[in-house]
């Protein structure tokens, strides 16, 4: 399976090693875990609906749980999305440019993404330890359920990131544009 990523210009390919196997591993499992999150979002949100208007007895756990589900698939589907290149980013500017000022962008793009992925994981593991004692209304589990995907998307952002700035180095080794 090919993969698609800011750091190689279109329809070039680096060699696929064991180091990309288990992070190719690690985003499917990612996107396996969001997606059965987003089906069970889905069929709680019809028994939301059937509980309502059929039964007149509005499950009143649906909403949070609906809230927690939503920023597990979002922060997971962004990890992914670090490590298949497919993130937010506007680089048909970039790649327009001569070859010098392209790279450097590439490079800079990448170490920001290392340094947002830090910062994600360490604020969002702060803030799981901050909200560890409170409860999620209507749900019963600790409120820290909500910041540990921040700090796993971190992680996974960091790790994936770094993944991209040596295939980068061994790219800029090799002379390949």
């Amino acid at each position: 399976m090919a993969q698609d990523t800011a750091t190689l210009p279109a329809g070039a390919d680096l060699p696929r090693g064991a180091i990309h196997r288990i992070l190719d591993v690690i985003a499917r499992l990612c996107l396996t875990v969001a997606g059965i999150q987003m089906v069970t979002l889905i069929v709680i949100f019809g028994w939301l609906v059937f509980g309502r208007y059929v039964l007149n007895d509005t499950p009143t756990w649906v909403e949070q749980a609906a809230l927690l589900l939503v920023v597990w698939i979002v922060f997971l589907g962004g990890a992914v999305g670090v490590w298949r290149g497919s993130h937010l980013s506007v680089d048909f500017v970039r790649e327009m440019m001569p070859r010098v000022p392209k790279e450097i962008l590439r490079l800079v793009s990448i170490l920001l993404m290392i340094f947002f992925g830090t910062v994600m994981a360490w604020q969002g593991w702060g803030l799981a330890q901050k909200t560890w004692p409170r409860m999620v209304p209507m749900l019963d589990i600790s409120e820290a359920w909500r910041a540990i995907p921040m700090a796993v998307f971190g992680v996974l952002c960091v790790l994936f990131s770094l993944a991209h700035l040596a295939d980068y180095f061994k790219r800029l080794a090799e002379g390949r544009d």
